[in-house]
């Protein structure tokens, strides 16, 4: 038991010392990145107002891409007397003494002759080139560059590269780039240009090294952005260096307390709950928790262990009667748990399953669904012939939920069906069931119907609405929309209530999509409902469709947008497409 203890503590210092060094190295990246992004963010701006200084640089950084072939470029070379650039510049101050090279302006340099306007834009390349060497030189940058890509990322294209006195400039790999140069980049940097155009920013810390992208504007269609890259591996050792020696220091003091805690211990602790522990185990192999208190009744009381001691004397008294209890439950359990499944098993069997449902009945294609948010549900549909041209459809949705709701959408469905084969009428039926329920109602539920009769040979759909939501349609080569019908009076609300039916002429195409609140209503996290804009949309996903494809789109949707929410209330859709009499 104290080898135990004594490996805990050991763990415990090390674990310390571990997760203090990760700190202290967390602590101290995240200041160098900090740090190294501040500076990144003040280079790039440094840069940005080096090309901005210059009132023309809209028609330069164009000039300098469309003309990259025919400019005769000076890199990396200060304004000696000898320098080409400076040639350039007499020469163009003697044609246009007249001319502020700093602070011309655009309209000042289109004037100018296309020779002129070339050395003019050769010179600034030659002055701002010459400027970034010295923000990258004073600031250590490794790399530091502007460039233009397009929306696809795929590639750069150079137009501007700092680089130190002894570099290379040219056009092959590890080459400083020249003004022209496009190379095709990797995913990382493209998804990091990607960001950089998104967030105006994009900085990320790689090991030893920074990259930096800020982007800049659009030129032409293109996105300008300056890149850094820093070579961080001196600052990281050094800070690596020293966090070991403090991390050492400190867990040297730890394992010189863990020796004097293990002492007391040892004595104050390991001791008791061994006895503690020899009587736990008794009880588990014999059960009786008689012989725990007989062990455990002489230990003091007067602290923790001792309170322990009595707490565990009561838990194996009260896990003897929690047994027999447990024992009980579980039957009991059991028992509703095989209620339950033969009440879903007997629900499910009152609505139909097989589809296509009337196999030799080419005329409509029906699809539908019931999702109950508990065992069983309150919501339901159905579909038969009338008679050989007249097809009835129905949706429903009882007040409340689970086994109350479920019962009595069986007395519904049952008296509805009855009232709709017996007097062929839509109003009728919804009445005449209208009053059945209300006669009896001692529980005040009522019910939500939506109703329709197809008549096969015209295609003229007869229908009411009790309650219901609104049913969407979709004209063949169209698209979903609801149908805004009036809406009765819910069923087992209020007795003597009459039903107004309407019609919906259906072409070859047409299709019919009704639903339970369910659908709109169901909720994401943030209690946001799911709502008949989305609704509509999903139906409206696919052009050429089936209706269990309708439903299931409908289905995914609202998947989707509730994700690990659990289901509010039952959901219910049904989908009919009328294909005509041929």
């Amino acid at each position: 038991m104290i080898g135990q203890v004594a490996m805990l503590f050991f763990v415990c210092a090390l674990l310390t010392a571990l997760f203090t060094y990760a700190t202290m190295l967390l602590r101290s990246d995240h200041e160098v990145k900090e740090r190294t992004e501040s500076l990144a963010r003040m280079i790039a701006l440094d840069v940005k107002q080096s090309i901005a200084e210059y009132p023309t640089a809209d028609w330069l950084l164009r000039y300098w891409q469309d003309h990259c072939d025919d400019m005769d470029i000076e890199y990396d070379v200060k304004y000696f007397k000898d320098s080409r650039t400076i040639a350039k510049l007499d020469t163009l101050l003697s044609r246009h003494p007249q001319l502020k090279m700093k602070y011309a302006t655009e309209e000042d340099i289109t004037a100018l002759p296309p020779e002129d306007q070339r050395l003019y834009a050769e010179i600034i390349y030659n002055w701002v080139t010459n400027r970034i060497n010295d923000i990258k030189k004073s600031h250590d940058v490794d790399y530091l560059f502007c460039v233009l890509t397009d929306d696809t990322f795929e590639e750069q294209y150079f137009l501007l590269s700092a680089a130190d006195s002894f570099a290379h400039r040219g056009r092959e790999y590890e080459d400083v780039y020249v003004l022209g140069v496009t190379v095709k980049v990797a995913e990382n940097q493209k998804q990091a240009m990607k960001d950089a155009v998104n967030n105006n920013v994009h900085f990320t810390k790689a090991g030893n090294y920074a990259d930096y992208y800020e982007y800049v504007a659009d030129v032409d269609g293109q996105h300008m952005l300056i890149g850094l890259t820093y070579n961080l591996s001196q600052i990281m050792k050094d800070i690596n260096k020293e966090t070991t020696v403090g991390t050492s220091f400190a867990t040297g003091w730890q394992l010189a307390l863990m020796l004097v805690t293990l002492a007391m211990t040892l004595g104050f602790v390991v001791s008791p709950l061994k006895r503690i522990q020899s009587a736990i185990r008794e009880y588990r192999t014999t059960k009786e928790s008689s012989l725990v208190v007989s062990k455990l009744q002489s230990m003091s009381r007067n602290n923790e262990i001792g309170e322990l001691s009595e707490d565990v004397i009561d838990l194996a008294q009260s896990i003897d009667r929690y047994i027999a209890r447990i024992e009980k439950i579980t039957e009991e359990k059991s028992r509703i748990d095989s209620e339950l499944n033969l009440a879903k098993s007997i629900q499910a069997s009152m609505l139909p399953q097989n589809f296509p449902p009337f196999p030799d009945r080419n005329e409509v294609d029906i699809y539908a669904l019931m999702e109950p948010a508990k065992m069983v549900g309150g919501d339901f549909y159905d579909f038969f012939f009338i008679d050989d041209d007249h097809l009835a459809l129905l949706i429903a949705d009882v007040s409340g939920k689970g086994i109350p709701a479920a019962l009595f959408m069986m007395i519904c469905i049952v008296i509805l069906k009855n009232s709709l084969r017996l007097s062929k009428s839509i109003s009728k039926a919804l009445a005449n069931t209208n009053e059945a329920i209300c006669s009896n109602n001692t529980n005040e539920m009522f019910v939500t119907v939506w109703m329709g009769i197809l008549e096969i040979s015209t295609g003229k759909l007869t229908a009411a609405n009790a309650g219901h939501e609104y049913p969407a349609i979709r004209r063949k080569d169209g698209s979903y929309e609801l149908i805004k019908d009036k809406h009765g009076f819910v069923v087992g609300g209020m007795r003597h209530i009459n039903y107004e039916e309407y019609e919906i002429q259906m072409e070859p195409g047409d299709k019919i999509y009704v639903y339970s609140d369910g659908v709109p209503e169901a909720n994401n996290k943030d209690k946001e409902m799911f709502g008949t804009a989305r609704l509509l949309d999903a139906l409206n996903s696919a052009t050429e469709s089936t209706p269990k494809e309708d439903i299931s789109n409908v289905k995914s949707a609202i998947a989707e947008f509730v994700q690990e929410e659990e289901q509010f209330d039952d959901v219910t859709m049904l989908c009919f497409e009328y294909k005509g009499k041929e």
